[in-house]
Parts: C-alpha cells; structure tokens; sequence
C-alpha cells in the first residue's frame, strides 16, 4: 500500500455550518491565557517593591526608569483643544469661508496641518447635514404641491 492510497482526502470548501464553531466546547470568549494570568498575578504579589525599586532608579538618575514612570505619570497627549475664529456655517456657501479661516490658521501657526484636516472633516460633516437638510425640505415642500 502506497501513502497516497492511505491518505485521508483533503477537505474542500467550509467544513462547517455558518456559525457553527469547529470546537463548541472550546475555549471561551474572553478567557484569559494563563501565562498572562501567572505573571499577572506574580506581578500583583509584589508590585508596591517593584514601583518602589522603579522610583528609586529613576530618582538616581537611571533614564529608562524615568521615562517609565514620566510615561505613566503623562502620557503623551493624543491631541489638543482647537480654538480659533472658525465662521459660522449656516448654509453650504458658506463653506468657503471656514476652509479660507482653517488655511488661515495652518499658515500662521495656530493649527498643524493634522489639526487643520481634523477640523475641515468636521466642517464637511456638518456641510453635509445641511445639505441633507435642505434636500428633505425641498422633497417635502414638492410632496405638497397639488
């Protein structure tokens, strides 16, 4: 007997029903790994040594412990509060003003070009609510016309 003659047939396709799992008594949703679990709780045992251990490196000049702890004492900001003279939006044509006022304060320096794209997406959002809101106006005034 050859090993091909032996072989079992390779599956083809899904070899399992939509939402039917290949082991249902498998491991849970939102179970933890138990490596992480042991360390955790190691850790856990003897964390007021550690964070002790930790600050004193950090105040005897060692600077990854100080950038451990700065890191944990203030993260890095993800970003910040805009407040510039942004034009009031009433109506799409107005549009061309707020993005004049967001060039404005990108070439000034008042905003990063990060800050700019940020605030010109949520001009654009609100550009496009007023749009819907003028087109459902429009539908429904010609809905009441005889």
């Amino acid at each position: 007997m050859t090993v091909t003659e032996n072989a079992v047939p390779k599956q083809r396709g899904a070899p399992f029903k939509p939402g039917q799992s290949g082991n249902p008594a498998g491991k849970p949703k939102g179970a933890r790994n138990k490596t992480t679990l042991a360390m955790e709780a190691i850790l856990e045992a003897d964390a007021e040594g550690l964070t002790r251990k930790l600050l004193a490196l950090a105040n005897g000049g060692d600077m990854t412990a100080m950038r451990i702890c700065m890191d944990r004492l203030y993260p890095a900001r993800r970003d910040r509060a805009v407040t510039f003279a942004l034009p009031k939006i009433d109506k799409a044509e107005d549009l061309t003003k707020a993005t004049q006022a967001i060039m404005e304060a990108v070439s000034t320096g008042e905003l990063t070009p990060l800050e700019a794209d940020a605030v010109s997406r949520t001009v654009e959002a609100h550009v496009k609510a007023i749009e819907v809101t003028d087109l459902v106006r429009r539908i429904e005034a010609l809905e009441v016309k005889p």
